[in-house]
């Protein structure tokens, strides 16, 4: 699949969609797992609504406070990563707002 670059929209990249091989339920409670176990006592403060993304599999994780960046660094290290994104603080990674215009 192709798409414009998110760096430079003028160009294109070829990004490998990699398929979930875990249902929602599994995805959710593994990454949830592997953030209370080995990952919530190493943030600090100053993490506070950064992004954590996990490899659900091998527990790998990258902290930051893009998303992207964040998704992008895991998937340098390991390139098949089953991602679970969560941000630090927050009950989930991003909210979505529904706002009434009259």
């Amino acid at each position: 699949m192709r798409r414009a670059s998110p760096r430079n929209p003028e160009r294109s990249e070829t990004v490998t969609q990699l398929e979930p091989r875990y249902s929602r339920e599994e995805f959710a409670r593994r990454g949830q797992d592997i953030y209370d176990r080995t990952i919530r006592q190493h943030v600090t403060a100053d993490d506070e609504g950064k992004f954590v993304a996990i490899d659900i599999e091998i527990g790998t994780y990258e902290i930051h406070s893009d998303d992207y960046t964040a998704t992008e660094r895991l998937l340098a290290r390991q390139s098949d990563a089953q991602i679970w994104l969560l941000r630090v603080g927050q009950r989930t990674a991003y909210c979505v707002r529904h706002s009434h215009t009259i």
